[in-house]
C-alpha cells in the first residue's frame, strides 16, 4: 500500500486463496474463492473471513465492504458438509462445539463491523451461505440467484443465526416456510419478501454493487457508520455498544472530556466546567 492508503491491496490465504481479500481505494471486497465447491465454507475459510474483518476493524481508509463469491453458480452453499459430516461422525457434539461456535463468532463479528457491508449474491445462497448474506447490511442479487434454508433436508437446522436474522428480515411466517420446507425461492420472490434489496441481470451484478458502494462511500463516513450503529441498535443489535460508544464519543468532544485525561497525565486535580 502507498502512503495515501488508496492503492489496491490483496491478501493471499495460505489455503490456496480460498478467500481473496482486496482493497481498492475506499472499497474492500471479500470473495469466497472456491467455485469448484460452490464456495462451500470450511473452518479455514471462516478463519480467513474473520482475519479480513479484523483488518477492516482497524482500517481508517475503507468506507464500504462487499462480500461475494467466485464464479457464476454460487454465492455460497453453506458449510462444507463433507468436512463437518465426518467431524460429527467421529464426535456428535463437534457440530455444536466447533462449527456452530465458529460460524456464530465470525458472522456476528461481520454483522457488528462498523462499516456498511453489501452482499453481491452471484448464484445459490443456501444454508450458511444465506446466513452469511444475512449478516451483511444490504443484499444485491443476480436474477438467477436462488435462496434456501435446506438444513431440515439433512436432519439439522440453521446454525449460524439464520433462525433469528431471517424472521427479523422477512417476517416469522415466511421464515418458517423457508426453514420448515427447505425449498428454494427465486431472486424475484426474495426481493418481494424483502430478503434482498435489488435484483439485477447477472452481467450487471458487480457493476451495480460497486455503484451502490460508491454512492455510500461518497457520503460522510462517520455519519454513515453512526447511522448503521443506531439503526442496528433500534433493531436490538449491539444496543449496549451503541449507547456506551456514542456517549463516550460525545463526551470526548467536550472540554471536560479533554480536561480529565489531561489532568491525569499531568498528575493534577481536574478542573471541570460542565461543558
Amino acid at each position: 500500500m502507498t502512503d495515501d492508503g488508496k492503492s489496491a491491496v490483496r491478501l493471499r490465504s495460505v489455503w490456496e486463496e480460498m478467500i481473496v481479500f482486496e482493497i481498492h481505494d475506499t472499497i474492500a471486497t471479500i470473495t469466497l474463492n472456491r467455485p469448484e465447491k460452490l464456495n462451500a465454507l470450511s473452518l479455514a475459510m471462516l478463519e480467513q473471513i474473520e482475519a479480513a474483518v479484523a483488518e477492516l476493524e482497524n482500517n481508517r481508509n475503507v468506507r464500504v465492504v462487499i462480500v461475494t463469491g467466485a464464479g457464476e453458480r454460487a454465492f455460497c452453499v453453506g458449510a462444507d458438509i463433507n468436512a463437518w459430516g465426518q467431524l460429527i461422525a467421529d464426535d456428535p457434539l463437534a457440530m455444536w462445539r466447533v462449527w456452530d461456535r465458529a460460524g456464530h463468532r465470525v458472522l456476528e463479528r461481520l454483522a457488528r463491523l462498523h462499516l456498511p457491508t453489501l452482499a453481491a449474491i452471484n448464484g445459490l445462497a443456501l444454508g450458511g451461505g444465506l446466513e452469511l448474506a444475512l449478516a451483511c447490511d444490504l443484499r444485491i442479487a443476480a436474477e438467477h440467484a436462488e435462496f434456501a434454508m435446506p438444513e431440515v433436508k439433512i436432519g439439522t437446522q440453521p446454525g449460524w443465526l439464520g433462525s433469528q436474522r431471517l424472521p427479523a428480515l422477512i417476517g416469522v411466517a415466511r421464515a418458517k416456510q423457508m426453514i420448515f420446507t427447505g425449498a428454494r425461492i427465486s431472486a424475484r420472490l426474495a426481493e418481494q419478501w424483502g430478503l434482498v434489496n435489488e435484483v439485477v441481470p447477472r452481467e450487471q451484478l458487480i457493476a451495480r454493487t460497486h455503484a451502490l458502494a460508491n454512492d455510500i462511500a461518497a457520503n460522510a463516513p462517520l455519519a454513515v457508520q453512526f447511522a448503521k450503529t443506531i439503526v442496528d441498535a433500534g433493531a436490538g443489535h449491539g444496543r449496549e455498544l451503541a449507547l456506551e460508544g456514542l456517549a463516550a464519543a460525545l463526551a470526548a468532544t467536550t472540554r471536560d472530556g479533554k480536561e480529565g485525561p489531561a489532568a491525569f497525565r499531568e498528575k493534577r486535580a481536574p478542573k471541570f466546567e460542565g461543558r
